[in-house]
């Protein structure tokens, strides 16, 4: 169970959006677990993840203490995937983030071979994620469904803001935000890029597709 599995939106609007996670369970096969983790990202890095993450650290998209209001202007957010690698020390969770189908399964194909011993779970279409482990020799154990939302679904936000919002799965990206996102992008006080790095900051596992997000946001810009 993960809770990517509730990234709202139809089939089509999940076909560049693949999650792979990596985890250690404590009093089992947590002994050389950091050591097993980093060379999963080290391997991940290989394939152009867009976003990868430590459960615990944080991903690569992160937030500052250290700024003005100004600084969001001319912030240039260098990506030091090297510090999420270093900083596991501890029996945590890792994934990374492909926006393609080519690049998640070349990563796969690696990870099989590097055979870690640790819990691999890929979170995607259902069919998508069996096409990966069909193509690169994995047995699938088992696999988990979302149900979507039940009840008074009036009470939902519309389409866009939630594929936005729920691409953090522990909700850290509000919905509010996702609508200001939007607002600012049709305004154009920022660019999709721009504000899908905002939200992606955020989603401290580091799952949030920031690929996904600036073409969510460009959709929304254009009236689509």
């Amino acid at each position: 169970m993960t809770n990517t599995l509730h990234r709202f939106g139809a089939s089509e609007t999940l076909q560049d959006d693949y999650i792979v996670f990596a985890m250690a369970a404590r009093g089992v096969n947590e002994e050389g677990a950091p050591a097993k983790l980093q060379e999963f990202l080290r391997l991940a890095l290989k394939h152009n993840p867009v976003n990868v993450g430590n459960g615990v650290k944080g991903g690569v998209y992160r937030p500052s203490q250290n700024l003005n209001p100004l600084a969001h202007w001319r912030r240039t957010d260098p990506l030091d995937f090297k510090a999420i690698v270093d900083g596991i020390d501890s029996c945590t969770s890792v994934a990374a983030v492909f926006d393609t189908l080519a690049n998640c399964e070349a990563f796969l194909a690696e990870l099989k071979l590097a055979d870690l011993g640790v819990s691999v779970n890929i979170s995607a279409l259902a069919g998508k994620a069996h096409a990966c482990c069909k193509k690169t020799g994995i047995t699938r154990h088992s696999v988990g469904y979302s149900l979507g939302f039940h009840g008074d679904l009036n009470l939902l936000p519309d389409r866009h803001v939630l594929e936005l919002s729920t691409m953090c799965g522990h909700g850290m990206v509000s919905h509010n935000f996702a609508r200001k996102m939007m607002d600012w992008v049709k305004e154009g006080r920022r660019d999709p890029k721009q504000a899908a790095t905002y939200m992606a900051r955020f989603c401290t596992c580091g799952v949030f597709n920031p690929t996904r997000a600036a073409r969510i946001l460009e959709e929304t810009r254009v009236g689509k």
